[in-house]
């Protein structure tokens, strides 16, 4: 059963020792995913699953204490999803699961014990929300931490260039997540998604399957696009 989720960015610019002398104009960003993150410490869930986009699924799930690493980014920190169970596999976390990790250190996550899952940035809709009835199926009570950026497209100096169609599509997402209007997110087109480099569409329309019949409100916490990205933070409970 579902009964609490955040929804946060996840670019690794949120982690300050990644972003460096840039780090203060993702303060807002930062301090709001904090805010998201005490929602779901205030449900006392059983469970905290974090969801969060990775290069493709099926690979299982990651458990509490798995490793994740910024090295790639050109920076010497290690983290751990969740305190550490001193016999958790050397698989890495996907970088959106790390910087989840890097996030639930931060604010000194111990509510729950946690589990990690990496979601196909291209997994069908249908798939996505069947995933997410699953979660909910079980017997726990479940908070989840929901990563993914909006589009890549919002200005010229974008990763993907500027596109129109990113701004009403980031829109939408964000009055979706801020509503939890979970019929909305279900109905995000992934093909669209998919040209707009959104990475949170597929871990979104997880949540969208696990809070069918769960009675929750959401709050849209922030909503902004520095670097040309939609970055969303969202509560629901």
């Amino acid at each position: 059963m579902l009964v609490a989720a955040a929804v946060c960015p996840c670019p690794p610019l949120l982690v300050p020792a990644v972003a460096q002398g840039a780090a203060p104009e993702l303060d807002a960003a930062r301090a709001a995913c904090t805010d998201a993150l005490g929602v779901l410490a205030a449900a006392r869930p059983d469970r905290l699953l974090v969801v969060g986009p990775a290069e493709r699924s099926g690979r299982g799930p990651h458990p509490q204490g798995a490793p994740g690493s910024f090295r790639g980014f050109g920076v010497d920190l290690d983290v751990r999803l969740g305190p550490a169970t001193g016999s958790a596999p050397e698989r890495p976390l996907p970088p959106s699961l790390a910087v989840a990790a890097w996030l639930l250190e931060r604010t000194g996550w111990s509510a729950a014990p946690v589990e990690g899952l990496g979601v196909g940035e291209s997994l069908a809709a249908d798939r996505c929300v069947a995933a997410g009835r699953d979660i909910a199926a079980r017997p726990e009570r479940v908070a989840m931490l929901v990563m993914g950026d909006g589009s890549a497209c919002r200005s010229l100096k974008a990763p993907g260039y500027l596109d129109e169609r990113a701004e009403p599509f980031d829109t939408e997402a964000a009055r979706a997540l801020g509503a939890a209007d979970v019929a909305a997110l279900t109905a995000l087109d992934a093909e669209l998604a998919y040209e707009l480099k959104v990475s949170g569409r597929a871990p979104w329309q997880v949540l969208a399957g696990a809070a069918e019949g769960a009675d929750l409100s959401g709050a849209l916490l922030y909503d902004e696009a520095p670097y040309g990205v939609g970055y969303l933070v969202a509560a629901w409970s």
